[in-house]
């Protein structure tokens, strides 16, 4: 069981959901901009949102930034421990630094005693692109076993405050050492995990990727928090969080979408249909399962479990539901008809 973590009221970590980041990318010291990242990024699910924060003035919009959206911050640093003070007195809600980086014993220890004071974690990040060179000299690269003693490394330094509200990731883009690494750490700590594929890729590669990565680690119950990166709009990386955990029964809420792959029985537009349907209940707020069928010989009998579905015919589809046939509906006008009746559930 891994100890809890209080990240701006969202908890991490016993048995807690894993939740959801991404991560802005606008520049921060435009708070207009980031601010409605922020909110649309609400609007997809997001649960907890992060910024670079690469100087002094991005620091200072921290607040600005603060007081508009409604999800926790979490402030990303790198070398300067002064703007993580700033960032924590701005309204930060989670510091992401690497306490071996940012200088003297004093240093660190200025942003853990006022990380104590207001309640804010720290997130150690580790990252196989800039591995300590030592590790990477003692390993020959940067191996699961190097990143995982640098982790710990971090870790001593905050054990030796005295400080516990920790959370480590351990990031790379190879996906086989990154599973090997988390499950390493895994094994040994009860540090809650942030887990994603760095440097992932763009919206399609990016997402099978990630996919494959955390969704290995989900189904063996590790990972309390989790970022899907993605070149691309941060909304989509949401979107893909939620997919995937949905895929794993880890979160029941929204929308579940199954469609088939299409065979020779097929006689509608199906790729298409089912791709206007994906559009349109994407931002839909209901606990129900929708289909999309190729054929009426197994549409309904394979998708007899979804609340509401379409299977196709000749220039047709028959709209079901659990099963059982409702009508018979055109089809250019199937998914008008279909999203009519998710209206009524």
């Amino acid at each position: 069981m891994k100890r809890v973590v209080n990240i701006g009221g969202v908890k991490i970590g016993g048995d807690y959901p894993v939740a959801v980041q991404s991560m802005c990318n606008t520049d921060t010291r435009n708070a207009e901009a980031t601010v409605n990242q922020i909110l649309k990024l609400e609007d997809a699910g997001c649960e907890i949102i992060r910024v670079a924060v690469p100087d002094m003035e991005a620091a200072e919009a921290v607040k600005r930034i603060k007081e508009q959206i409604h999800i926790p911050l979490v402030v990303d640093i790198h070398f300067d421990y002064k703007l993580a003070l700033e960032c924590m007195k701005n309204g930060a809600d989670k510091v992401r630094i690497n306490p071996g980086n940012i200088g003297s014993r004093d240093r660190v220890k200025a942003v853990v005693d006022m990380a104590k004071d207001k309640g804010i974690p720290i997130r150690i990040g580790v990252n196989g692109g800039s591995l300590e060179k030592n590790l990477v000299e003692k390993y020959g690269g940067a191996t699961a076993d190097a990143l995982v003693e640098s982790a710990l490394g971090h870790v001593a330094i905050l054990d030796e405050l005295n400080f516990n509200d920790v959370v480590v990731s351990i990031k790379v883009s190879n996906v086989p050492k990154m599973l090997e690494a988390y499950r390493k750490f895994n094994a040994i700590s009860d540090i809650p995990l942030h887990i994603g594929v760095t440097e992932a890729g763009t919206l399609r590669s990016g997402t099978i990727k990630s996919a494959v990565g955390i969704g290995a680690l989900l189904a063996e119950g590790i990972g309390s928090t989790m970022r899907v990166s993605l070149s691309a709009d941060p909304v989509e990386e949401v979107y893909a969080a939620y997919d995937i955990l949905k895929i794993l029964e880890l979160r029941k809420s929204g929308v579940e979408f199954v469609s088939c792959p299409t065979c020779g029985r097929t006689q509608i537009d199906l790729i298409r249909i089912a791709e206007e349907v994906e559009k349109r209940i994407a931002r839909l707020d209901k606990n129900v399962k929708i289909a999309v069928m190729g054929c009426a010989v197994n549409g309904p009998g394979e998708a007899r479990d979804a609340d509401i579905g379409l299977a196709g015919g000749k220039g047709e589809c028959l709209l079901f539901s659990k099963g059982k046939i409702l009508r018979k509906v055109p089809e250019e006008i199937a998914v008008e008809e279909l999203m009519k009746e998710v209206a009524k559930l």
